[in-house]
């Protein structure tokens, strides 16, 4: 016979009145009967908000008794229902109300940053949090909610219950939403005057909303994560939502007086984008990853490196604002601050407008947030004055204005990266540790002045670094990863990118993967050519075939057909697809390839557009991108979405983008449905182009890719290292400097000597006009020893081993202390000796004619089919550092570098030779330093070449100070120029982004 609990187990109040009795015992709550307490017309508890009000502002109360008398209760609720219909619940508990005659009325007092002030501490702790269940809320029927949480008998949260042993789960909760709780003409659940967020749970699993639409109701998940995926960990003798409303591992319970009333003061705000309205509520990675940062923070101080990896979908804006004006407002167990500014930092030479409005948003106080979008002199003046939260690129710390900052050795900073990337080893990195703890020197001694620049590499204990990424480098997780328990460096927070497809908040590109393999025969016209024998040739020969007409022409047949059969008519219409080439050759070629076939069919209603860098010149005609397409680069993103910056449609539409390196990283069209890849995809860069497609849209549920190059175990293997979190198999070896050090100085090029003087010349602490000469006659020295060696081989190996030396110190001086001068003094010269060197030369170009070769047959076969996305179990470490290795010359850049001699000679009547033009490598070489990388690789190409011509011409004449004829040509001709800047541009583009 079964017993009444042993029934009454398994019905859904049971797990209802567990919650309750855990936040009434274990988070101060006070229980309420809603038949008695609760006011349906005003959706408040009117007993305790005056309870509150008389307990706390008993002289506000008597005012008011005395001017209004007996309606004196009528006349404050009278007010503060029409402050909750006019501006909303949360500005109302934030700004409390005002009733004439000027008597101002807290409704929420949130904890102050300092408990210096007891006043204002025991004002905090005197809220007062109760919860109601069985709430019947409507005047309408007899809907009840299962729970609701109050902050001095104002409505927080409604919560409804499911028990997943009755066979409901959270999903029926949320269904419940939409259906059967209406908000119209409901105080309690009307968008932003009723409860402020609605969560459906169950024992397992929990959703929320902050706005309820009837059908389109959206509910976001609010899961801890299981395992690396979506959902919660079990707890010990506990319900897995458990985290919600009692203190564990995971800290504080989200509804204790600690979480909840911090989200209301400093994390929820209203969203305005055009006539759309939002109410943000943290996501639990949001609001763990700041509380826990903050945490950690406040009990070790500054001085500490953080690594965030948040995928995409994380909502990071959201994160850095958050956390921003978190770390201002933190004091440690003795109340000091903790950070008296808030730098948030990033590579993107344009700042991110939609990082910055979101950070100024949560601003409470004017004057708080400070936006470096000027000149690097306002970035010194906002350090200068003590701005508290500052947003700026982090090129602006590299400009003499920030060389003059100094005295901020007593401050500390919490710096705040967008996007971590090695450029935290560059000379901007560098420069922004020097603006932050620089202080007068105090020694003279040329060896101490040396190893304070050595110290000023590594950390620095009034520096705390949060870096975020979603795909972090092993240079990255060992600069900021926090070592486990397994002696290695991992994120300190995680939220993964099988989390976030899990979660719906990106798309899985992986899940509808085809690949395609080419087969063709060449008939050699000319047998034995000794100039297509060998790897070279070979290669040769497949970018001829990948290039004649009638390979793209089969390969464009399969898109446009695959595209229009299954992609074009989803999203209403609106579906977009991106063809990725492998160079600007064969977009161009791809672009024409695709018109045609398009006007062959009659396919009306199927337009493409091509994307590429500068001018393009094949089969004797020059082309760019905008003359193709019939408008400026500048419109492209906007042509290709459909729709003006005011948001009315444009005439044409466009379906196809053909791309080549343009537009495959930092380009967010949600509208992307498929892509069509017929180039090599290898690590972090397949990630970033294939991630293009994972924004989601209404309507748009699936992706697909048709992949002509690679195959699916590539593209896993690319993704594997990203998808549950990034580790790594080994530390990199400290060691390896001394090991390059050894390297570079059996060649016999370098000399101790001459780099001691440099160095006792260099690191004076005011150098002078004749200086720079000194300096350069040193290592010129050197140089000459190297141009003295006839073996090309060893000259190059040398090059590498000294760029390897050199980026390799760089990094590992900023994760240790290394407390040996010597290699400092090396660093320093050998940036100097690089720049120097003399380039290599270039093999001539081999040309293939169609009299040399003939394509015989060509098909196309569909090979792999099926669902690539990755499983729970995949991962893959990265390796530490281990190899130092080249870029050589690709086969477009030869054939590009021969045009533009060609074209030399012919408009000036020389005879420069592809040599001559190669001095040009050097330039290229002198100006292409860590932080003009990162500017490469994180910003679209349009954006960054301009940055990027200034300095190249610059480079050039200070390169071809003494060389006439060359300088008179780079000066006079600006056609001329800008081909060459465009050719060594797209060179130092495929280094910077390259994997």
């Amino acid at each position: 016979m079964i017993s009444l609990n042993a029934h009454s187990i398994h019905k859904e109040k049971t797990f209802q009145e567990h919650l309750v009795s855990q936040l009434v015992t274990g988070e101060g709550y006070l229980r309420r009967v809603a038949s008695t307490n609760y006011d349906r017309s005003l959706a408040m508890d009117k007993d305790l908000v005056l309870r509150f009000i008389k307990e706390t502002q008993p002289n506000a109360w008597e005012r008011l008794a005395q001017h209004y008398a007996s309606s004196a209760d009528a006349t404050f609720f009278k007010q503060l229902e029409r402050s909750l219909k006019s501006r909303g619940l949360l500005d109302v508990l934030r700004k409390g109300i005002k009733i004439v005659p000027g008597i101002q009325f807290t409704l929420c007092n949130f904890r102050p940053a300092s408990e210096l002030e007891p006043r204002r501490v025991a004002e905090y702790r005197a809220n007062i949090l109760s919860v109601m269940d069985e709430v019947e809320y409507s005047e309408k029927n007899g809907n009840r909610l299962d729970v609701v949480l109050f902050v001095n008998g104002l409505p927080l949260v409604t919560i409804e219950a499911k028990n997943l042993l009755t066979g409901s789960t959270f999903r029926n909760a949320e269904q419940q939403y939409r259906k059967d709780r209406a908000p119209a003409g409901e105080p309690l659940l009307t968008f932003k005057r009723g409860a402020l967020v609605h969560f459906a749970i169950d024992e397992d699993n929990a959703s929320m909303t902050t706005r309820l639409q009837n059908g389109k109701t959206r509910f976001l998940p609010f899961n801890r994560g299981r395992d690396g995926g979506a959902g919660n960990s079990d707890i010990e003798n506990e319900h897995r939502i458990a985290y919600l409303y009692q203190a564990g591992p995971w800290g504080d319970a989200t509804f204790s007086r600690a979480v909840l009333l911090d989200v209301i003061g400093q994390f929820m705000h209203l969203d305005v984008t055009g006539d759309k309205e939002t109410m943000i509520f943290p996501r639990f990675q949001q609001l763990d990853a700041v509380r826990k940062l903050m945490a950690h923070a406040k009990a070790n101080g500054a001085g500490n490196n953080y690594l965030i990896q948040h995928s995409a979908g994380s909502g990071k804006s959201n994160t850095i604002g958050w956390l921003a004006h978190h770390a201002i407002n933190l004091h440690d167990a003795l109340d000091a601050q903790v950070f008296h500014t808030a730098i948030i930092v990033t590579d993107r030479v344009v700042l991110d407008r939609q990082l910055q409005g979101t950070v100024a948003q949560f601003e409470q106080t004017s004057g708080v947030v400070k936006k470096i979008d000027g000149t690097s002199r306002q970035l010194k003046d906002a350090i200068a004055r003590g701005a508290r939260i500052i947003i700026t690129t982090i090129q602006k710390f590299s400009t003499d204005h920030l060389k003059e900052l100094s005295g901020q050795a007593g401050r500390t900073f919490a710096v705040i990266i967008d996007e971590a990337h090695s450029s935290q080893s560059g000379k901007s990195a560098q420069a922004m540790s020097d603006a932050l703890t620089r202080d007068e020197g105090t020694s003279d001694n040329i060896e101490d002045v040396i190893a304070e620049y050595q110290r000023a590499r590594g950390p620095q204990p009034n520096i705390s670094f949060f870096a975020f990424t979603a795909t972090p480098r092993n240079v990255t997780l060992e600069r900021f990863g926090i070592k486990g328990t397994d002696g290695l460096p991992h994120p300190f927070h995680l939220y993964s990118m099988r989390q976030a497809i899990e979660e719906g908040f990106i798309l899985d590109v992986l899940q509808n993967y085809m690949t395609y393999k080419a087969y063709y025969q060449l008939e050699k016209a000319i047998e034995d050519d000794p100039e297509l024998s060998g790897r070279q040739g070979q290669r040769k020969i497949a970018r001829y075939a990948s290039l004649h007409p009638t390979a793209i022409g089969q390969k464009v047949e399969i898109i446009v057909e695959h595209f229009r059969r299954h992609v074009m008519h989803a999203l209403d219409g609106q579906a977009k697809a991106m063809i990725v080439t492998q160079s600007r050759e064969h977009a161009l070629r791809y672009y024409f390839g695709v018109k045609k076939y398009i006007d062959d069919q009659g396919y009306a209603d199927l337009k493409a557009l091509v994307a590429f860098s500068g001018e393009l010149e094949i089969d004797g005609q020059k082309w760019t991108e905008a003359e193709l397409n019939g408008f400026a680069e500048t419109e492209l993103p906007g042509r290709f979405d459909g729709f003006k910056p005011d948001g009315t449609p444009y005439v044409e539409s466009y379906q196809i983008l053909i791309v080549a390196e343009k537009y495959q990283t930092g380009f967010d069209q949600p509208k992307l449905c498929v892509m069509y890849v017929d180039r090599k995809l290898a690590g972090l860069q397949a990630v970033q182009t294939l991630s293009r497609l994972n924004r989601t849209m209404t309507g748009k549920y699936i992706t697909q890719i048709l992949d002509f190059q690679n195959t699916i175990e590539d593209i896993q293997n690319a993704f594997r290292p990203y998808f549950q979190g990034a580790a790594l198999e080994s530390m990199s070896d400290p060691n390896q400097v001394y090991d390059l050090e050894g390297r570079l100085h059996r060649f016999g090029y370098l000399d101790k000597e001459e780099i001691e003087r440099f160095a006792q010349t260099y690191f004076k602490r005011e150098l002078d006009g004749s200086d720079r000469p000194r300096l350069e006659g040193l290592v010129r020295a050197a140089v000459a020893r190297f141009e003295a060696d006839d073996d090309e081989g060893r000259q190059e190996e040398f090059r590498q081993l000294l760029k390897s030396f050199n980026r390799f110190y760089a990094f590992i001086a900023q994760v240790m202390r290394l407390e040996d001068t010597d290699l400092e003094k090396l660093a320093t010269y050998g940036e100097w000796l690089s720049r120097l060197l003399p380039n290599r030369q270039i093999p001539p170009e081999i040309g293939i004619t169609e009299d040399m070769l003939r394509l015989h047959a060509f098909r196309v076969e569909q090979k792999e089919d099926g669902v690539a996305s990755l499983s729970p179990t995949d991962g893959e470490a990265l390796p530490g550092i281990s190899e130092f290795g080249a870029k050589p010359y690709t086969e477009d850049e030869r054939r590009e570098l021969s045009e533009l001699v060609k074209s030399f000679n012919d408009r000036h009547g020389t005879n420069f030779s592809e040599a001559d033009m190669l001095r040009f490598e050097q330039v290229n070489r002198e100006i292409l330093d860590e932080d003009l990388t990162e500017m490469l690789r994180n910003n679209p190409p349009d954006v960054v070449y301009s940055a990027f011509s200034q300095a190249f011409f610059q480079g050039a004449i200070r390169m071809f100070q003494r060389d006439n004829e060359m300088r008179n040509v780079v000066l006079s001709d600006p056609e001329i120029r800008a081909t060459a800047t465009r050719h060594f541009f797209n060179r130092a583009l495929r280094e910077a982004r390259s994997p």
